[in-house]
């Protein structure tokens, strides 16, 4: 009889939390639409699906990438190589345009140099001690990670930090910015880029039979659509198409971290701790504008406020919004940390996860495909830091 009253009660809160989550979707769908126009109102309905297809789907990139170096299981990976081939196949042909349903619209295609080596190596590190990448981290947050709040905190400070000292960074050597369409042509481009996919995707799945007897398939098992799970190829697919989604109303692809500078240079502002309009960073044009605008007229903070009530509405419709606020001194050391590698090493990098890796390559730019070699080198280092930590296998 407790134990009934208990998983009732419990039911009810996660309906009450699915209520409450869905309500924030709409009703930031409608204030934004109001307030900034429709394309603000639907990217928060679009970053609210991100977070959902996240938490369904348990699509982390730290995760995949500490199963894949420490046990050699490659399903994570092979999940992101299908995501990549359908965003490639989506967005070169788009970008190669110029516009999209009559939107202008550009790829993300920055320098290869020593920040992008130095940034991705950090970010690598601040992954596995972290607790997440920076999707994860924002997914997880909103799902009711406590921990993972707390490296959002860090990862927005370490991003303020690096954007304080451009000044210093931004004179590092570096090639110019290299699209491989424009440089080898739209078409040998994609199909370089699916050769490169599907070697990844039969390597880790040979590598992984070689040590486990069987490669562990990415679509199967129990699926449903609104409470969860889904399989990872599921994830995938959705990522890729609302990551299109993202290129068609914002005009550029998803990208997460290029809020967070932001958010703690107004932070800095308001509070009257320092002048951040005086920084190199905020002098770029492409950025000077944001910092003078309403906050939420940003497009990467409403994705990035999306996703997290996105996250939250998951939770809750799979019944799985149990926040643990015990977090322990050696956790929570490893969020203050990682997330201050975290944010530095986005800024350093000219993107994440998300924005270098994922949008990088999906814009045909050289250095989302540089971005993951330092990037795994890192997650390789920071594997072994964990320990340090007291953090688990997971």
């Amino acid at each position: 009889m407790a134990q009934g009253a208990i998983a009732a009660g419990m039911a009810g809160r996660d309906r009450g939390i699915a209520l409450a989550a869905g309500m924030v979707v709409l009703l930031g769908a409608l204030g934004l639409g109001a307030a900034h126009g429709w394309r603000q109102g639907a990217l928060w309905v679009v970053g609210a699906a991100l977070g959902l297809a996240l938490y369904h789907a348990a699509f982390g990139f730290a995760g995949a990438f500490r199963a894949l170096l420490r046990e050699g299981r490659g399903a994570g990976l092979r999940a992101q190589m299908l995501m990549l081939a359908a965003a490639v196949l989506l967005f070169q042909p788009a970008l190669a345009g110029g516009e999209l349903f009559g939107q202008p619209v550009r790829g993300f295609v920055f320098p290869v140099g020593v920040g992008v080596l130095v940034g991705a190596f950090l970010f690598g590190i601040g992954m596995q001690i972290g607790g997440g990448c920076a999707s994860g981290t924002l997914y997880a947050a909103g799902g009711g990670g406590v921990r993972n709040l707390l490296t959002l905190l860090f990862f927005v400070a370490g991003a303020t930090l690096a954007a304080s000292l451009a000044g210093y960074w931004q004179s590092w050597p570096a090639l110019p910015p290299v699209s491989l369409p424009e440089t080898l042509g739209l078409w040998p481009a994609v199909g370089l880029a699916l050769l490169v996919f599907a070697l990844v995707w039969w390597g880790s799945a040979r590598i992984e039979r070689r040590r486990h007897g069987r490669a562990e398939p990415i679509l199967g098992g129990r699926a449903a659509l609104l409470t969860g799970p889904w399989p990872l190829a599921w994830g995938a697919l959705a990522l890729a198409l609302l990551n299109f989604a993202t290129l068609a109303l914002a005009g550029h692809p998803w990208g997460i971290t290029g809020a967070f500078p932001l958010w703690g240079s107004m932070a800095l502002d308001r509070l009257g701790w320092a002048d951040p309009a005086f920084w190199t960073y905020w002098e770029d044009p492409t950025r000077a504008e944001a910092l003078f605008r309403p906050l939420l007229s940003n497009r990467i903070t409403v994705l990035n406020l999306g996703l997290v009530a996105g996250a939250l509405l998951a939770a809750g419709l799979a019944g799985r919004f149990a926040p643990d606020w015990r977090i322990g001194l050696g956790p929570a050391l490893a969020s203050v940390s990682g997330g201050l590698l975290l944010g530095t090493g986005a800024v350093l990098a000219f993107g994440c996860n998300i924005s270098a890796y994922f949008s990088g390559i999906a814009s045909g730019s050289l250095h989302g495909w540089v971005w993951i070699l330092p990037a795994l080198l890192g997650n390789w280092v920071g594997l072994r830091l964990r320990p340090l930590f007291r953090l688990g296998s997971r």
